[in-house]
């Protein structure tokens, strides 16, 4: 997402303008050259203002691999930019805030100039630093240009430990005893937010910020520069400052200290998927596994995957019902990583089986799902006052016995499955598990009337394996509403009345 570019040219828009000055940049080593070139400086805000009306007039997606945020999220993000804004992201875990900041690099030009050797990476028309300034006044035209990839103008940083030093700076005792006086610029060590200068700085979880910290940043927010130990560095940093918060922490009174709340310009609320088919979407994407099978030596896919669509279903409901279930903390959110490792756990059940069982398709199952418990478990906060009495992995069995119930219903309704259950009334008993062949759910299917055919028009297929996965769909359905029992012994379970 935030690979280097391998394109010769890089385009630096003129600034103010919309006519692209095309440079190849390692043509460009001095300042008289890049004068020569026509290149102008500009702002941060203004290049990601500048670049983002470029990819919107060019109808070009403007942060790809991000779903669900189509409509709500995206053109929030756009106006701030458009309105040369700070942000902060607020939104419970798993909404993707920091892939979100993290894209914000795309809007970056490819490269931008710099006077070479400066820690700060001086515009070399408008020269920040006594360091700079010193150096184009000895060298005019001949002052040496090196050029700053968009990849290296984003750092990111973790609220919890991070320290005034960390970010804003402190005296170098090195340089105190070479004899640099205190009083001077070069004493200073400078923190991450003025070495990221003409770049972009991310603050993940800023409720949890020292206060003494969030003072340094509101100070920059506003008069964008510095104060270390008393001396005032009267820099006028240019740089994106984003935040990103979740709404239970960020709206507690005395986590973030009001000045710092006024300073940012805009709030960026994210979400979790509105729809359940979008949460799917998030979920396959996310998971990045090969369905078709990993490549053997002859080249051909080893045990693919299929998986049927009332899987992925159940997969992302299990998700929407521990986000609604009173023994979890909705406070805390339901992370979308909770879907993506859960996912992953039942195709690679699925791909374990066909390999012992030498299966050449291999089909997620419901029993499959009597492994994602250590997929779950550590990913769900409890609420201590309603979960008193349950266990984790009694909230998880609870949210996926209710995800396969509100599935079942909507196939219920559709096909008419339901009616199936009246033949356990004949003494009909159906042993499944996850590590029971295919051909074993044929053979005892055998003795099954014609009707039981209804539950495969949940899947049109013949395939053994499919069949074996809306067998048990439908045994699994049944039991949610009571209309069977079933009983578990040596990892297997037995349906019957």
């Amino acid at each position: 997402m935030h690979g280097k570019s391998s394109e010769p040219l890089i385009e630096c828009l003129t600034l103010g303008g919309n006519e692209a000055i095309m440079i190849d940049h390692a043509k460009i080593t001095t300042l008289g050259q890049l004068k020569a070139a026509g290149w102008k400086s500009k702002s941060v805000k203004q290049e990601l203002h500048d670049n983002l009306l470029r990819l919107l007039a060019g109808r070009n997606e403007i942060f790809p691999g991000i779903i669900g945020y189509e409509h709500t999220v995206i053109p929030e993000i756009c106006i701030a930019l458009l309105a040369r804004h700070d942000m902060l992201f607020l939104g419970e875990k798993g909404q993707a805030k920091s892939r979100l900041m993290r894209g914000l690099v795309r809007l970056l030009d490819p490269f931008i100039p710099f006077v070479a050797g400066t820690e700060l990476h001086d515009d070399p028309l408008k020269p920040m630093t006594k360091q700079a300034k010193r150096l184009i006044a000895a060298e005019g035209d001949a002052t040496p240009i090196a050029w700053w990839p968009r990849e290296e103008r984003y750092v990111e940083r973790l609220a919890p430990g991070t320290k005034f030093a960390d970010i804003i700076g402190e005296i170098d005792p090195s340089k105190l005893a070479a004899g640099t006086s205190m009083s001077t610029e070069d004493a200073l060590h400078f923190g991450l937010i003025p070495r990221l200068h003409r770049g972009i700085f991310a603050m993940n979880e800023v409720p949890e910020l020292d206060e003494l910290v969030q003072v340094g940043l509101f100070n920059i927010l506003e008069e964008r520069d510095v104060q270390i130990r008393g001396y005032p560095v009267k820099f006028d940093i240019d740089v994106v400052i984003l935040f990103s918060a979740n709404p239970a922490t960020y709206n507690r009174s005395g986590k973030v200290i009001p000045q710092l709340k006024d300073r940012i310009g805009s709030m960026i609320r994210t979400h979790y998927p509105l729809e359940r088919e979008t949460g799917i979407a998030i979920m396959e994407q996310e998971a990045g596994f090969d369905v078709e099978g990993d490549s053997g030596k002859d080249g051909q896919g080893t045990f693919p995957v299929r998986v049927p669509l009332f899987m992925k279903e159940i997969c992302e409901q299990i998700t929407i019902e521990a986000r609604k279930s009173d023994f979890v903390d909705t406070q805390s959110g339901v992370s979308a990583r909770f879907s993506i490792a859960n996912y992953r756990t039942m195709i690679a059940s699925a791909r374990r089986r066909a390999a012992v069982l030498g299966e050449k398709i291999a089909v997620p199952r419901i029993s499959d799902l009597a492994h994602v418990g250590s997929s779950s478990m550590g990913k769900l906060e409890l609420d201590l006052m309603s979960s008193h009495q349950m266990s984790e992995s009694q909230v998880i069995e609870a949210v996926q016995a209710a995800a396969i119930r509100k599935v079942f219903d909507e196939y219920c309704d559709e096909h008419g499955i339901e009616e199936i259950s009246s033949l356990f009334g004949k003494g009909v008993s159906i042993e499944v598990g996850d590590m029971l062949p295919s051909s074993d759910y044929a053979d005892r299917l055998k003795r099954v009337p014609p009707a039981w055919e209804k539950a495969f028009e949940v899947n049109n297929s013949s395939d053994a394996a499919m069949r074996a996965s809306c067998t048990e769909f439908v045994l699994a359905g049944l039991y949610a509403h009571e209309k069977i029992s079933r009983s578990t012994r040596h990892g297997r379970m037995t349906f019957e009345t």
